[in-house]
């Protein structure tokens, strides 16, 4: 492989060519017309406009994406995540055109893509699940029936879905039908699917997800846990690794389910199992990722891996140079995605202008950066910025040094979720490690956060005013 073009933008479009010219692999961006001076852009040995701003006229047109690959003889294809990464039928046809898909095949894609197809593979493996009906329905009074077997409180979820669309819990019989309902119209506009399906609703899961990497001769390890309950909208934003409440038993456990999965869709490449565990530490599948994740380089600082790497050597046809036994964790580490959004105004994206974007630096600090000074925040992607990430020999340390980070991260123009990263941080119950996937909706409300910046920001005027009387001083004393 001596070309990858990498079909995505921002900073993973940058984090993904970092890796393949340390292995020294050429690159080609694609961009559409308003990342035409991106820093993925500039970063790439070669670039191509796709076409407009809209993702649809632009990231999104695997076939437009294909034929530039193939004109720059280009030899594989990095899909990064979101666009086109879990497109089945865009694998299939990078594949068809000779090129290698830097990724799973198109039938794990396919099959793990829904989540009844999910479970329905994994069933022979012996993996917990969440009680539930492993079918589609969208009829009520078989919903009812269900339910009753379960037990309320249920979730209703959209089989296609994913950011939390098509997702209703229902506390009470009363309420099925029209919750029901609406999540079939949700999961239809959202995803063309309304299929649905019904599971027990796990009250106080934390969400631990485990890294899987398997090659193309049958060997599969996992890279431990991630913890992702922090999370906003049913998004993460706050992730770490390794998570404060596994222990080894349970981790080896779960490590062993997640490369279990992986075997029963043949899975190749890198990927994420996602469970739920409850407030009993029992643990039950939820869904496979199939790529790389937003919160990777966590697992990259305490297991020493370039995932990226691994998953060009693979989808060369290599084998994985390290086995299980390899691995350990060392120390700690903690990433917060830096959204222009804000989170005073219920995280709405916050588009706008970088009047200034310095990010921090030094010992134990990673930003995985897509953005510089002086360049507007598009509004038609994702709001992400860049991902700060932390290191430390224990969590405390990495607690710490992200606070730290935060501090030293310089942005105006734009609202960010920065000072909710230092909230999270500085929270007793995140702290502690005694919360679960409604940290947010438990302990955190606008005003807090709003009083918290404005006593902040008197200190700043305070310590400024004195500093200021200090230099007055110096500049009054008479000169002999």
């Amino acid at each position: 492989m001596k070309k990858i073009l990498v079909a995505n933008r921002g900073e993973i479009a940058i984090r993904v060519m970092t890796t393949a010219k340390k292995m020294g692999i050429k690159t080609v961006a694609v961009y559409s017309t308003i990342d035409r001076n991106a820093p993925h852009v500039k970063f790439a040995d070669e670039a191509v406009c796709i076409g407009e701003a809209p993702s649809n006229q632009s990231y999104l047109l695997g076939s437009k994406i294909i034929e530039v690959a193939k004109q720059l003889n280009v030899d594989g294809i990095h899909p990064g995540y979101g666009f086109l990464s879990e497109n089945a039928t865009f694998a299939e046809e990078v594949e068809e055109n000779n090129l290698i898909f830097i990724g799973p095949k198109s039938k794990a894609i396919k099959v793990m893509g829904s989540k009844l197809a999910a479970k329905e593979a994994v069933k022979a493996y012996d993996i917990p699940m969440v009680p539930g009906i492993d079918e589609a329905i969208t009829d009520p009074v078989k919903a009812k029936a269900i339910a009753k077997e379960i037990g309320f409180p249920i979730l209703i979820k959209a089989s296609a879905g994913g950011g939390g669309k098509g997702m209703r819990v229902v506390e009470k019989e009363s309420d099925l039908e029209s919750q029901m309902n609406r999540a079939i119209s949700e999961a239809t506009s959202a995803f063309g699917d309304g299929s649905v399906f019904i599971e027990k609703y796990v009250a106080s899961p934390r969400h631990i997800e485990i890294q899987v990497m398997a090659d193309s001769h049958g060997n599969v390890i996992h890279l431990f846990e991630r913890e992702c309950s922090v999370q906003r909208r049913h998004q993460k934003v706050v992730e770490e690794a390794p998570s404060a409440v596994l222990t080894p038993e349970l981790r080896t456990k779960m490590g062993e389910a997640a490369v279990k999965v992986a075997k029963a869709c043949d899975y190749r490449g890198a990927g994420t199992v996602e469970f739920l565990l409850d407030e009993n530490n029992n643990f039950y599948f939820l869904e496979m990722n199939t790529r790389l994740q937003v919160e990777h380089p966590v697992t990259e600082i305490i297991s020493g891996v370039d995932l990226v790497e691994l998953q060009i050597k693979v989808a060369r046809g290599e084998q994985l140079p390290i086995q299980q036994q390899d691995l350990q964790i060392n120390g700690h580490a903690l990433e917060l995605r830096v959204y222009a959004e804000d989170p005073l105004n219920d995280f709405l994206p916050s588009v706008g202008h970088l009047d200034q974007y310095q990010i921090p630096k030094g010992e134990g600090i990673r930003v995985d950066n897509g953005f510089e000074e002086g360049m507007d925040i598009p509004i038609y992607y994702d709001p992400m910025l860049a991902k700060l990430i932390t290191y430390g020999k224990t969590r405390e340390e990495a607690i710490e040094l992200m606070i730290k980070a935060i501090g030293d991260y310089r942005v105006s123009g734009v609202q960010t979720t920065l000072p909710f990263g230092k909230f999270v941080c500085e929270h007793e119950a995140f702290r502690s490690g005694k919360f679960d996937t409604h940290f947010v909706k438990k302990h955190y409300t606008p005003d807090i956060l709003k009083a918290e910046m404005e006593e902040e920001a008197k200190i700043a005027a305070m310590i400024a005013m004195k500093q200021y009387l200090k230099d007055q001083e110096t500049l009054r004393l008479p000169i002999h």
